[in-house]
């Protein structure tokens, strides 16, 4: 008995170490095995669910706890390579049967990932016949419970008009960031956080007596003027102005709030634009960054109202405070904006995608499909990362933040980090990609630590002009 549990117990672990570090990995683990490429009936080879970094985690996996088999480390990621095939062969098979990519079936599922490891291990553990069955019937039954109870966890059907798409990842980074019930624990979920900005850069910058320097370099906000030129403006939003605000982070320094209403107020525009991150930290209570948002807004002159998008720092229950704050949240939507001249009305668009950093929950298909063909279109995101799927949908101009030009710079400008896994031209100021402007703001707040140095703060006032720059 002990032998059938022990080999129960590793194919257990095999089959589930792929959906656990897609859980906490993500987009690193998304590339698909078969590369998309179609069998010779027109139809997937093995489906999307069937990834590299899954095969490659569960043969390391499975490999590493030979010993608890009691074979040699060879058999064990022989066993494991013998697994994942069954995998595949079943997911092969229910492509033929034209079964969608990760649909469950009872047995299919989970006969060959079984069958053909104990067959193997059989030699090597001495089982017999009946053992043999006994361990296939054990894991189909347990598999397909565990697979169940996995898909009622972390894939339960969203609420009706929910706006961002729900995956076990995002599931996992909304209940560590935005359960309020859980606040108290918040501190040990993001514990990471807290030792590396709180603890460790807070204390360096004090030991080096810079932290007062830095705390007062956050405070002096800066008021960029850009100015950008397009042949396929429309007319009659030749001269329009945008005041681009992003990475607020509002309860992080005391004095701030009133550091950017002096700086804002005397300023009109036809709209503002919000980026997102309105909150310090990725967790704790969203109250105090609210109350300071409240008070900045009532400030803010635009014409055509105030559109914004979620941060990485944002909640998605922040969403009515935003809206009653005065805020049009974007969140994977679009906004049309008419202007008329010589009496003939014509149209901007400004589609915002949601956090494409942190949550991963952009969804450009579904900002767009209000968008008409050639219509002049801004792209608003909170980072810069998803330029290259900017591109492809023919946005003018892509406007976005996060990375706060490094918020930490050598003397030169140059960013230590940027935390963003765009390449590094777009980590601030003006970019270009393949026809599409781009401009990555330094942002106005301070994230992590407080502090800066050698990249102020950016409030960014944005016109748009109709032609070729001169």
């Amino acid at each position: 008995m002990p032998a059938i549990i022990k080999v129960v117990c590793f194919l257990l672990w095999v089959n589930f170490l792929p959906p656990l570090a897609c859980f906490f990995r993500g987009r690193r683990f998304k590339r698909p095995l078969d590369a998309g490429r179609l069998w010779l009936d027109g139809r997937p080879i093995f489906g999307a669910h069937k990834t590299i970094g899954g095969i490659l985690v569960s043969l390391l996996g499975g490999t590493a706890v030979f010993f608890l088999l009691g074979v040699a480390w060879q058999v064990a990621a022989i066993a494991t390579l013998l697994a994942m095939l069954g995998d595949l062969l079943s997911s092969f098979i229910k492509r033929r049967l034209v079964l969608a990519s990760g649909e469950s079936v009872v047995a299919l599922d989970q006969v060959f990932e079984s069958l053909l490891p104990t067959l193997y291990l059989s030699t090597a553990l001495d089982l017999g016949f009946g053992q043999i069955a006994i361990i296939v019937v054990l894991f189909i039954g347990v598999a397909h419970l565990g697979s169940a109870w996995w898909s009622a966890f972390t894939c339960r059907p969203a609420p009706d008009n929910y706006p961002r798409t729900l995956r076990s990842t995002v599931r996992w980074r909304q209940w560590r960031s935005c359960h309020m019930p859980l606040s108290r624990w918040q501190t040990l979920l993001n514990l990471s956080n807290l030792l590396t900005y709180q603890v460790l850069y807070t204390w360096l910058f004090k030991l080096a007596g810079l932290y007062e320097k830095g705390r007062h370099n956050a405070l002096q906000v800066k008021v960029e003027e850009v100015t950008f030129w397009f042949p396929e403006l429309p007319k009659a939003f030749d001269g329009y102005t945008i005041l681009f605000v992003t990475d607020l982070h509002l309860d992080g320094l005391d004095g701030f709030t009133e550091k950017l209403i002096e700086q804002i107020q005397g300023i009109k525009v036809d709209l503002c634009l919000i980026g997102g991150d309105i909150r310090m930290k990725t967790y704790g209570p969203m109250a105090p960054c609210l109350r300071e948002l409240r008070q900045l807004l009532g400030h803010v002159r635009a014409r055509h109202g105030i559109l914004g998008v979620l941060g990485n720092h944002d909640c998605i229950e922040m969403l009515p405070d935003f809206e009653e704050a005065g805020i049009i949240m974007l969140v994977n939507e679009c906004w049309e904006l008419s202007e008329e001249k010589e009496g003939k009305s014509e149209t901007l668009w400004v589609v915002g995608v949601d956090d494409p950093h942190y949550y991963q929950t952009e969804n450009f298909s579904q900002g767009f499909r209000r968008v008409p063909k050639d219509a002049f279109t801004i792209l608003l995101a909170h980072s810069p990362e998803v330029y290259t799927t900017a591109s492809t949908y023919q946005a003018n101009l892509y406007l976005c933040g996060h990375t706060h030009g490094g918020q930490i710079c050598l003397s030169s400008g140059q960013p230590l980090l940027t935390n963003s896994r765009a390449p590094r031209f777009t980590a601030s100021g003006r970019w270009d990609y393949a026809g599409m402007s781009g401009y990555t703001s330094r942002g106005a707040g301070t994230s992590g630590v407080p502090l800066r140095f050698n990249c102020p703060g950016e409030i960014t006032c944005i016109t748009l002009r109709r032609g070729i720059a001169p």
